[in-house]
Protein backbone atom coordinates (compact mmCIF):
# COMPACT_ATOMS: atom_id res chain seq x y z
CA UNK A 1 0.00 0.00 0.00
CA UNK A 2 1.23 3.46 -0.82
CA UNK A 3 0.83 6.61 1.17
CA UNK A 4 -2.04 7.69 -1.09
CA UNK A 5 -4.24 4.71 -0.29
CA UNK A 6 -4.41 4.71 3.49
CA UNK A 7 -7.22 6.28 5.47
CA UNK A 8 -6.29 8.80 8.13
CA UNK A 9 -7.89 8.41 11.53
CA UNK A 10 -6.83 11.67 13.10
CA UNK A 11 -9.51 13.62 14.94
CA UNK A 12 -8.91 17.24 15.86
CA UNK A 13 -11.15 20.15 16.71
CA UNK A 14 -11.94 20.29 13.00
CA UNK A 15 -11.46 16.56 12.50
CA UNK A 16 -13.42 14.12 10.31
CA UNK A 17 -16.35 13.78 12.70
CA UNK A 18 -17.22 17.47 12.36
CA UNK A 19 -16.58 17.82 8.62
CA UNK A 20 -18.76 17.39 5.58
CA UNK A 21 -17.70 14.60 3.20
CA UNK A 22 -16.16 17.23 0.91
CA UNK A 23 -14.34 18.84 3.83
CA UNK A 24 -13.06 15.48 5.08
CA UNK A 25 -11.78 14.70 1.57
CA UNK A 26 -9.98 18.03 1.39
CA UNK A 27 -8.40 17.53 4.80
CA UNK A 28 -7.34 14.02 3.82
CA UNK A 29 -5.81 15.33 0.60
CA UNK A 30 -3.72 17.80 2.59
CA UNK A 31 -2.54 15.07 4.98
CA UNK A 32 -1.60 12.76 2.10
CA UNK A 33 0.20 15.58 0.31
CA UNK A 34 2.12 16.42 3.47
CA UNK A 35 3.03 12.75 3.91
CA UNK A 36 4.32 12.53 0.34
CA UNK A 37 6.28 15.77 0.71
CA UNK A 38 7.89 14.61 3.97
CA UNK A 39 8.71 11.21 2.51
CA UNK A 40 10.46 12.90 -0.40
CA UNK A 41 12.12 15.89 1.30
CA UNK A 42 11.99 15.17 5.05
CA UNK A 43 10.44 17.21 7.85
CA UNK A 44 12.03 20.39 6.49
CA UNK A 45 9.15 20.52 3.98
CA UNK A 46 7.42 23.87 4.35
CA UNK A 47 3.72 24.60 4.60
CA UNK A 48 3.93 26.34 1.22
CA UNK A 49 5.44 23.20 -0.33
CA UNK A 50 2.70 21.06 1.19
CA UNK A 51 -0.03 23.50 0.17
CA UNK A 52 1.22 23.52 -3.43
CA UNK A 53 1.35 19.73 -3.55
CA UNK A 54 -2.16 19.45 -2.09
CA UNK A 55 -3.51 22.14 -4.43
CA UNK A 56 -4.95 23.85 -1.38
CA UNK A 57 -5.21 27.51 -0.47
CA UNK A 58 -3.61 28.98 2.61
CA UNK A 59 -7.05 29.58 4.10
CA UNK A 60 -7.96 25.91 3.57
CA UNK A 61 -4.75 24.78 5.23
CA UNK A 62 -5.41 26.81 8.36
CA UNK A 63 -9.11 25.97 8.35
CA UNK A 64 -8.36 22.27 8.72
CA UNK A 65 -5.22 22.76 10.82
CA UNK A 66 -5.81 25.98 12.78
CA UNK A 67 -2.80 25.35 15.06
CA UNK A 68 -0.54 25.28 12.02
CA UNK A 69 2.47 23.14 11.26
CA UNK A 70 2.57 21.13 14.49
CA UNK A 71 -1.07 20.07 14.18
CA UNK A 72 -0.52 19.03 10.57
CA UNK A 73 2.63 17.08 11.46
CA UNK A 74 0.73 15.24 14.17
CA UNK A 75 -2.00 14.33 11.66
CA UNK A 76 0.67 13.05 9.28
CA UNK A 77 2.29 11.04 12.10
CA UNK A 78 -1.05 9.32 12.76
CA UNK A 79 -1.42 8.69 9.03
CA UNK A 80 2.08 7.18 8.85
CA UNK A 81 1.34 5.06 11.94
CA UNK A 82 -1.73 3.69 10.18
CA UNK A 83 0.47 2.81 7.21
CA UNK A 84 2.78 0.74 9.41
CA UNK A 85 -0.14 -1.60 10.14
CA UNK A 86 -1.99 -1.39 6.83
CA UNK A 87 1.21 -2.31 4.98
CA UNK A 88 1.20 -5.61 6.91
CA UNK A 89 -2.32 -6.56 5.90
CA UNK A 90 -3.92 -8.94 5.18
CA UNK A 91 -1.15 -11.10 6.68
CA UNK A 92 -1.13 -9.49 10.12
CA UNK A 93 -4.86 -9.98 10.55
CA UNK A 94 -4.76 -13.60 9.42
CA UNK A 95 -2.17 -15.32 11.62
CA UNK A 96 -4.07 -18.61 11.55
CA UNK A 97 -1.35 -21.10 10.49
CA UNK A 98 2.41 -21.41 10.54
CA UNK A 99 2.40 -20.63 6.82
CA UNK A 100 0.48 -17.43 7.59
CA UNK A 101 2.97 -16.46 10.29
CA UNK A 102 5.82 -16.97 7.81
CA UNK A 103 4.00 -14.87 5.21
CA UNK A 104 3.55 -12.08 7.79
CA UNK A 105 7.23 -12.30 8.72
CA UNK A 106 8.18 -11.91 5.06
CA UNK A 107 5.77 -9.00 4.66
CA UNK A 108 7.30 -7.13 7.61
CA UNK A 109 10.82 -7.62 6.29
CA UNK A 110 9.79 -6.56 2.78
CA UNK A 111 8.12 -3.43 4.16
CA UNK A 112 11.22 -2.24 5.96
CA UNK A 113 13.48 -3.24 3.08
CA UNK A 114 11.39 -1.03 0.79
CA UNK A 115 11.36 1.79 3.34
CA UNK A 116 15.11 1.82 3.78
CA UNK A 117 16.85 3.90 6.40
CA UNK A 118 14.49 6.86 6.12
CA UNK A 119 11.53 6.43 8.47
CA UNK A 120 8.92 9.20 8.06
CA UNK A 121 7.15 8.27 11.30
CA UNK A 122 10.35 8.35 13.34
CA UNK A 123 11.32 11.68 11.81
CA UNK A 124 7.90 13.16 12.55
CA UNK A 125 7.85 11.94 16.15
CA UNK A 126 11.34 13.33 16.69
CA UNK A 127 10.27 16.66 15.24
CA UNK A 128 7.18 16.77 17.47
CA UNK A 129 9.11 15.63 20.54
CA UNK A 130 8.67 12.10 21.79
CA UNK A 131 7.53 13.20 25.25
CA UNK A 132 4.74 15.47 24.03
CA UNK A 133 1.22 14.10 24.66
CA UNK A 134 0.36 13.97 20.97
CA UNK A 135 3.48 12.06 19.95
CA UNK A 136 3.15 9.64 22.85
CA UNK A 137 -0.49 9.02 21.97
CA UNK A 138 0.41 8.19 18.36
CA UNK A 139 3.10 5.72 19.41
CA UNK A 140 1.00 4.16 22.17
CA UNK A 141 -1.93 3.62 19.83
CA UNK A 142 0.28 2.12 17.13
CA UNK A 143 2.03 -0.28 19.50
CA UNK A 144 -1.23 -1.22 21.22
CA UNK A 145 -2.96 -2.08 17.96
CA UNK A 146 0.08 -3.96 16.63
CA UNK A 147 0.46 -5.98 19.83
CA UNK A 148 -3.27 -6.79 19.85
CA UNK A 149 -3.09 -8.16 16.29
CA UNK A 150 -0.12 -10.39 17.14
CA UNK A 151 -1.80 -11.55 20.35
CA UNK A 152 -4.97 -12.43 18.42
CA UNK A 153 -2.87 -14.60 16.12
CA UNK A 154 -1.28 -16.36 19.08
CA UNK A 155 -4.71 -17.02 20.62
CA UNK A 156 -5.94 -18.46 17.33
CA UNK A 157 -3.00 -20.85 17.27
CA UNK A 158 -3.73 -21.78 20.89
CA UNK A 159 -7.34 -22.55 20.01
CA UNK A 160 -6.12 -24.72 17.13
CA UNK A 161 -3.82 -26.63 19.48
CA UNK A 162 -0.68 -25.39 17.72
CA UNK A 163 0.56 -23.34 20.70
CA UNK A 164 0.28 -24.15 24.40
CA UNK A 165 -2.72 -22.60 26.12
CA UNK A 166 -0.47 -21.82 29.09
CA UNK A 167 1.37 -19.19 27.09
CA UNK A 168 0.47 -15.59 27.96
CA UNK A 169 -0.56 -14.31 24.52
CA UNK A 170 -0.40 -10.60 25.35
CA UNK A 171 3.00 -10.85 27.02
CA UNK A 172 4.44 -12.98 24.22
CA UNK A 173 3.07 -10.57 21.61
CA UNK A 174 4.74 -7.71 23.47
CA UNK A 175 8.06 -9.56 23.37
CA UNK A 176 7.77 -10.25 19.64
CA UNK A 177 6.88 -6.61 19.01
CA UNK A 178 9.81 -5.44 21.15
CA UNK A 179 12.09 -7.62 19.04
CA UNK A 180 10.69 -6.12 15.85
CA UNK A 181 11.17 -2.59 17.13
CA UNK A 182 14.73 -3.34 18.19
CA UNK A 183 15.45 -4.80 14.76
CA UNK A 184 13.97 -1.74 13.06
CA UNK A 185 16.07 0.63 15.18
CA UNK A 186 19.21 -1.31 14.27
CA UNK A 187 18.21 -1.31 10.60
CA UNK A 188 17.72 2.46 10.67
CA UNK A 189 21.16 2.85 12.23
CA UNK A 190 23.10 0.40 10.06
CA UNK A 191 20.98 -0.45 7.03
CA UNK A 192 21.23 -4.13 7.98
CA UNK A 193 17.95 -6.10 8.07
CA UNK A 194 19.53 -9.16 9.71
CA UNK A 195 18.55 -8.23 13.32
CA UNK A 196 14.94 -7.67 12.27
CA UNK A 197 14.83 -11.01 10.46
CA UNK A 198 16.40 -12.72 13.48
CA UNK A 199 13.88 -11.19 15.89
CA UNK A 200 10.95 -12.38 13.80
CA UNK A 201 12.41 -15.83 13.19
CA UNK A 202 13.24 -16.43 16.84
CA UNK A 203 9.83 -15.13 17.96
CA UNK A 204 8.02 -17.53 15.66
CA UNK A 205 10.39 -20.39 16.56
CA UNK A 206 9.59 -19.77 20.22
CA UNK A 207 5.88 -20.14 19.54
CA UNK A 208 6.49 -23.38 17.70
CA UNK A 209 8.67 -24.81 20.45
CA UNK A 210 6.39 -24.13 23.43
CA UNK A 211 5.22 -27.59 24.58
Amino acid sequence: MTASTATATTTTTTGPKSLTPKGAATRQRIVEAASAEIREFGVTATLDDIRARARASKSQLFHYFPEGREELLLAVARYEADLVLSDQQPQLGNLTSWEAWQAWRDTVVARYRAQGQHCPLSALITQLGRVTPGARAVLAELMGRWQAEIAAGIRHMQAAGEVSGDLDAARTAAAILAGIQGGVVMMLSTGDLTPLEAALDLGIDHLRSVP
